[in-house]
């Protein structure tokens, strides 16, 4: 799958919504390069309605970013199978199911980690998937450890449809992020899948900061990949073993920004996402040197990218 099963562990960069767009993908792939990548997160009932037009820019990618998995959500089986069709066609590398996010306008609906209480239509989802790709194609799910408690059986349940991956997210719904995360139940999963679905790539997600500690996390544990996402926010060369970030220089952080608005404004020159979406970006970078705060709250008022150009360039200056 993905050209990865003779690399262990393999590193993937998390799904995060407003956050991982082809931009911060392609600012990643030029720090230090996963072995895969995620899309954010794409509505497949949005995909199928008028309103399409405002999703797909979530599926912009470009071949620095592969290979690379489109991570749907939404409710509706035959909607899964249209937009699984589409994902074949637009040259994607995998298509993954949401069912692990635990936001409450989400699970009301129905969605993502509300599927976890909602088998029959979790397997109706798979199987709309399998039935639209092919049996050539790789199909995976990310979820969680369960819902208001660890719940395993969901896992065993999962397991059975023979995914070619699964990545197990180490907390429930309701813990969200506000406990560690269950490493141990992850190394469960491993043990579980070695059983049932012995062909399931295993991917374990959750509080790693560091490539070295994916590494020692995928020995202990043993998973095969190790996924990444709030790590990023701390250190842009997470993926990388021998991480720079540490001592690079204001200037550099500011360069690494710059690079970063530049290709923002170039891609989305006609106004698919706004400026503000930047801000959180803003925070990775500008940071770690006397001034940083300040030159934040600066940056992040600009009104526009030429604006927010200039300051970065009269940061520079001083």
């Amino acid at each position: 799958m993905y050209s990865l099963t003779d690399k262990k562990p393999f590193f993937v960069l998390a799904p995060m919504d407003d956050v991982t767009d082809t931009v911060f993908r392609q600012v990643i792939a030029g720090t230090a390069k996963p072995d895969l990548y995620f899309t954010e997160f794409v509505n497949v009932d949005r995909m199928q309605s008028p309103g399409r037009e405002k999703v797909i820019p979530k599926l912009k990618y470009s071949d620095k970013e592969t290979p690379i998995v489109a991570q749907l959500w939404g409710k509706t089986p035959e909607n899964y199978y249209k937009t699984a069709k589409d994902i074949v066609a637009m040259g994607f590398d995998g298509v993954d199911i949401n069912m692990g996010c635990p936001a409450k306008p989400i699970t009301q609906n129905g969605c993502c980690a509300a599927l976890i209480n909602n088998r029959e239509l979790a397997g109706q989802i798979i199987e709309a998937v399998r039935d639209a790709v092919g049996p050539d194609f790789p199909v995976s799910v990310k979820t969680r450890l369960g819902y208001n408690q660890v719940d395993l059986t969901w896992i065993e349940f999962l397991l059975k449809y023979k995914l070619n991956m699964l990545t197990i997210h180490g907390r429930t719904k309701a813990e969200m992020s506000k406990v560690p995360a269950r490493w141990d139940l992850i190394g469960e999963v491993a043990s579980l899948r070695d059983r049932i679905s012995p062909e399931t790539l295993i991917v374990g997600n959750g509080d790693v900061m560091s490539f070295e500690q994916g590494e020692q996390m995928s020995k202990q544990y043993g998973v095969d990949g190790i996924m990444i996402g709030r790590g990023v926010f701390h250190d842009p060369y997470v993926f990388s073993l021998h991480s720079p970030w540490g001592d690079m220089t204001k200037q550099q952080k500011i360069d690494l920004y710059t690079s970063h608005v530049k290709l923002f404004a170039k891609t989305w020159n006609n106004g698919e996402r706004a400026l503000h979406t930047l801000n959180k970006f803003c925070k990775v970078y500008i940071e770690g040197f006397p001034g940083a705060k300040d030159l934040r709250e600066k940056l992040m008022g600009a009104e526009t990218s030429d604006q927010l150009l200039e300051m970065l360039d009269e940061a520079s200056e001083n």
